[in-house]
């Protein structure tokens, strides 16, 4: 019986599916500790965490590059370890380092790995990824000769040669230029639409904020939370209301000295900072209480903390 269908119309059942996963080093580190995740077929999922959280540890094992020490992990369907071959050929992987013959062309590499999975050639194809990445002018270049942002184009088009269903990209954009990060996100959107899943660990938390249909965070090898975007933000998220003050003060008043209040350096700001869940945020009391005590503001605003702010509090509570 065909599964069922979700409202992008892919099969409803996850993609990768990983289950009670741990890790040990030899030297006792303990990377992973019992991970469950579930990632959509057709979401792009961000992965956050500090360093040395298990991101990496936690890609390289689905991707067979790391064993398991205890757990399952399936790709697609395909146990990771059982029926490796399988489970690698629906993987793309784009590493975090540039780790490619300099000496090569760019034509060539990309065809050697389409070569590497045991796809037949398809020169129409991999014409298609260059021209897609802005890569097909430069097809007959030594990839010594390409800037850092072309280089990490070409990374992307060698994980894709051999068609995968799932993209890891780990830290995609680290030290690209504000420009060509904005293109490979819009890269990364259209692969999307193409049914292509992409996971991405970032430390840029706009590229999460930015991209993702879902965000999970991984701390000291424990995923702490995974939630939709939007979702997580609404949830978690505090607001701030920001008084612009018509004149300095020293101090608050003790009338309106209440936790979440606070005053500026310069005197001429107070800051509010509420839960954006709340039935009663307390606004309406604070600025009677400030009319009372003779303060008098001339602009008012409030914004809603970022994913990163966000994140930060997760890990501290964790």
């Amino acid at each position: 019986m065909d599964s069922e269908r979700n409202e992008s119309g892919h099969p409803s059942d996850p993609i990768i599916a990983v289950s009670g996963l741990n890790k040990v080093y030899a030297s006792g580190f303990h990377a992973l500790r019992n991970v469950d995740l579930q990632i959509k077929r057709g979401e792009i999922f961000a992965l956050l965490g500090p360093n040395g959280a298990g991101k990496t540890t936690l890609i390289n094992i689905i991707c067979g590059i790391v064993r398991p020490g205890a757990g399952s992990v399936l790709a697609d369907g395909h146990d990771v370890v059982r029926d490796f071959r399988a489970a690698r050929a629906k993987i793309g992987l784009v590493p975090q380092e540039i780790a490619v013959d300099a000496f090569e062309q760019v034509w060539n590499t990309v065809r050697f790995s389409r070569g590497l999975f045991g796809k037949k050639p398809d020169n129409g194809y991999l014409e298609k990824i260059l021209r897609d990445l802005s890569l097909w002018d430069k097809r007959d270049a030594k990839i010594m000769t390409l800037s850092g942002g072309m280089k990490r184009r070409l990374l992307i088009a060698k994980a894709l040669s051999h068609e995968p269903t799932i993209l890891f990209l780990d830290e995609p954009t680290a030290g690209v230029d504000v420009e060509l990060r904005r293109d490979m996100w819009d890269m990364v959107r259209a692969l999307r639409d193409r049914g292509v899943t992409i996971i991405l660990t970032t430390h840029y938390i706009e590229e999460a904020e930015e991209m993702a249909d879902r965000v999970g965070v991984i701390n000291k090898g424990e995923i702490i939370l995974v939630e939709n975007k939007a979702a997580l933000m609404a949830k978690l998220g505090k607001k701030v209301l920001i008084l612009a003050l018509k004149a300095p003060m020293q101090k608050l008043p003790a009338a309106v000295s209440d936790e979440g209040l606070s005053l500026s350096a310069d005197g001429l700001e107070l800051t509010y900072t509420f839960d954006a869940r709340g039935h009663v945020t307390g606004i309406p009391d604070l600025l009677k209480r400030l009319a009372e005590s003779g303060i008098e503001f001339k602009d008012l605003q409030t914004k809603v903390s970022s994913l990163e702010e966000i994140f930060v509090d997760l890990v501290k509570e964790a």
